[in-house]
Formats: C-alpha cells, sequence, structure tokens
C-alpha cells in the first residue's frame, strides 16, 4: 500500500490544507509514496515526488523533474487544492478530487488483483483508458505490456488479423507474419476500447479466445495458447445493443463480470479544477514557466456543461497556454470554449445558434455539411420509427457505419433526437 506523507511542519503551516488533503489522496496514490512538506524543511531523501509548499503574496507552481514548488496566497483556494493533486498525480497517473471518481478508484484498485475482465462503461472522453492503465499497473501484469485497441478505428477487414495475427500468406499483402494484439499483450493486459463497434462475426472468434484463451491466427489451423487479461471499453448502452440484436449477450455476459461506470465530466465537477491544473502540467514543456490558474477561471471552467468531457477540457486548456502567451496566470480572457454546435431536433430543422445571428458571418463548410448530413440521417432514421438496419438500406450505407455517423454527431456537440 501507498503512504501519504505529511511532515509536522506541513500539518502546522497549512493545516487547512492537510485536512482536505487527507480524505483525497490514499484513493489516488493506493501504491507509492507521496511526501507533502513545508518549503523551509530540508530536502526529503525519501520519496522522489515531493510537493513544497508556503505561503506568499502570489500563487505559482514551479517543477524541478518529479518535485514541485508550489506557492499560495490562500489555503482555502480551489486552485491551491487543485495545485496540489494535479502536482502529485504527474502526467500518467488518473487525476481526481470528485467523491464518485475517487470511489471509483478505490474500487479499481481492489479489483486490479483479480484476474477477471472489466467492463468500462462511459460517455466518450471520460478517462476510460487512463482508468484502464490505473488498473494494469495496480496488477500483477503491471511489468507485461498493457496493448489498446480502438476497434472503431481499425477497418473492419484488417480487424481480425490484428487482433489474432496472420499467417504468411494468409491474404493478399500478407509478406510476413504478424503476432496480433492478442500474442503482443501475452501476460499482460488487451484495452478493447469501444467494444460496441466489432462485426458480430468477429464477436464469436473473441467469445472463443475468452473462454479457452487461446487465438486462431488468419490463415493457420491450429490454436495458439495467450494468457491476457481483458478490459472492454463502451460509449454506448450495451444492454441495448444485446437487445436489438447488434452485440452478441454470450460475449457481453463474459465481459461483464465486474463493470465500471464513469459519468459525464459535469457531473463530477470536483474533478474540474484538478484536471486543469494536470492540463497545464502535461501541455507546459519542461523547464518553462508554470502559469496560474485563477479562481475567477476556474470558476468559469466549473459552470461550463462540457459536452466533449475532458478532452474539451484539455482543449481548452491548450488553447489557454496559448493565449497568454506565458503570463503569469490564466485569465477568464484566455478560456475560450469550443464553438457552440446547432442542435438538430428531431423534426429536421436547426435550433439556432448565437453565430447565426445577422453580421455575424456563414458557417464553415464542414460544418454546414455535417449538419445537412445529420439532418439527412435523422429523417431516415424518423421515417423507419428509429430502426437504424433501415436507414442503413436506405441511405446506402452499413449499419456500422451509421452507428459511426451517430457517435461522431454527439462527439461534436450535435444534439441528435429521435431515433435510437
Amino acid at each position: 500500500m501507498g503512504e501519504v506523507s505529511l511532515s509536522r511542519a506541513f500539518a502546522r503551516e497549512h493545516a487547512a490544507l492537510a485536512g482536505r488533503l487527507a480524505g483525497v489522496l490514499p484513493s489516488l496514490f493506493p501504491d507509492r509514496m507521496v511526501s507533502l512538506t513545508d518549503a523551509g524543511e530540508a530536502a526529503s531523501t525519501g520519496p522522489a515526488h515531493r510537493v513544497a509548499l508556503k505561503r506568499a503574496p502570489a500563487p505559482s507552481l514551479t517543477r524541478a523533474g518529479g518535485s514541485f514548488a508550489l506557492d499560495y496566497a490562500e489555503p482555502a483556494s480551489e486552485a491551491t487544492f487543485a495545485a496540489v493533486i494535479a502536482a502529485l498525480c504527474g502526467r500518467r497517473a488518473p487525476v481526481a478530487a470528485d467523491p464518485e471518481s475517487l470511489s471509483i478508484l478505490a474500487l479499481a484498485d481492489r479489483l486490479a488483483g483479480a484476474e477477471i475482465p472489466v467492463l468500462i462503461n462511459g460517455p466518450t472522453g471520460t478517462g476510460k483508458e487512463v482508468l484502464s492503465r490505473f488498473i494494469h499497473n495496480r496488477s500483477p501484469r503491471r511489468g507485461k505490456p498493457f496493448i489498446g485497441v480502438n476497434c472503431a478505428a481499425i477497418p473492419e477487414a484488417m480487424l481480425e488479423a490484428l487482433l489474432f495475427g496472420h499467417q504468411k500468406g494468409a491474404f493478399t499483402g500478407a509478406s510476413a507474419a504478424g503476432e496480433g494484439f492478442f500474442r503482443a499483450a501475452d501476460g499482460g493486459t488487451l484495452l478493447l476500447d469501444e467494444i460496441a463497434e466489432m462485426p458480430l462475426a468477429l464477436q464469436a472468434k473473441l467469445l472463443r479466445a475468452l473462454q479457452e484463451g487461446e487465438v486462431v491466427p488468419v490463415g493457420a489451423t491450429q490454436p495458439v495458447k495467450v494468457d491476457v487479461r481483458i478490459i472492454a471499453c463502451a460509449n454506448r448502452d450495451l444492454p441495448l445493443e444485446v437487445e436489438e440484436g447488434r452485440f452478441r449477450a454470450d460475449l457481453y455476459y463474459r465481459l461483464n463480470v465486474f463493470p465500471l461506470t464513469l459519468t459525464a465530466l459535469r457531473e463530477r465537477p470536483a474533478d474540474i479544477a484538478p484536471l486543469a491544473f494536470g492540463m497545464l502540467l502535461r501541455h507546459t514543456p519542461e523547464g518553462a514557466k508554470l502559469p496560474w490558474i485563477s479562481d475567477t477561471a476556474l470558476a468559469m471552467l466549473s459552470a461550463h456543461g462540457w459536452p466533449g468531457n475532458i478532452r474539451e477540457l484539455e482543449n481548452v486548456i491548450r488553447r489557454a497556454l496559448v493565449l497568454a502567451g506565458g503570463a503569469a496566470t490564466i485569465e477568464p480572457v484566455h478560456i475560450v470554449f469550443d464553438r457552440p454546435a446547432r442542435l438538430v431536433e428531431a423534426g429536421g430543422r436547426s435550433a439556432p445558434s448565437a453565430h447565426d445571428a445577422p453580421g455575424a458571418g456563414g458557417q464553415k463548410l464542414a460544418k454546414v455539411v455535417q449538419i445537412s448530413e445529420a439532418q439527412a440521417i435523422m429523417e431516415t432514421l424518423a421515417s423507419c420509427g428509429g430502426r437504424r438496419n433501415e436507414a442503413a438500406r436506405k441511405l446506402g450505407i452499413s449499419e456500422r457505419t451509421l452507428r459511426y455517423r451517430l457517435a461522431s454527431f454527439r462527439e461534436a456537440g450535435l444534439a441528435i433526437g429521435g431515433g435510437r
């Protein structure tokens, strides 16, 4: 187990922060020791990951390797608390402060040692891959490979060969044998992201691989044993996919041994400020001066709805770093949210947008095309009573392509009404 080290001087000088952090840090660092000290103390020879704090007229954050020096003016400030958490978490560890997120991490830590599949549900951009890596890094397999596969990003014709491997000459262009992701992850963890996008025929082969612990490479006749832990992620309602025949029930129950659910960022507001500082640390080059995020800017971030979840927050912080141009503090003037997308109603009409006001100028062609495409798809779905297979036939596209289009519209912030 990890240990949170609060020095006596820290507890005395920074009591307001110490009490608040004590309820958060054990869930974030179950596997390593972290140290919070007063800046006046001598450097610790213990844990390398150290944050030294002191009161000062103006807040600042300075990075030196894996350690940080943090000056703060107000101990009760949301920015101070968020900066401490982000500094301790580093670049790849989960960053969280919301009670719901901390409970998920505590649960993930408990199940990491079990050799069971995990199914992580949640909207796009909520941190499912980060949670998957956390589980892998806390498991006995942490010294072995962690391989992530996005099932929606690989062409359907190539997915089987990339998952299970292939023999030389198994298909046109196979000039050499390929081991596939299952064998590449042997002994470790295989993350199957967007599992709902996997074709039905391939789902049957995946089920066999999970049940038998073996794969049959394309072009081979003999199975190959593999030892892989599966973590699957889905941003759609898998029980509904099963009910509508787009996902195998037996595979769903095989994967759903231990489900975890990540909610949208707007539903865990206490995570926003630490994540914002975490993105700031990630995207400020090593050696460059780290800006501070003002409380007013954090309040502006907390009030936003975040339809793009953590990915949208990352975009906003990267944009703010550019606009701040080396300034000591990121202020509300540097916060620019993604342009609100038009809302496509079930009736096919586009809801008015602030960008449609007279004199606002026309929309970019790509946005117009996307809105027109969404409108055509929604009208076709409505005429088919929401039946995707029938709508796909009328549109001249595959049902898989239709699902991908609907998911991309939602990800872009288009409020899709009607259909399923």
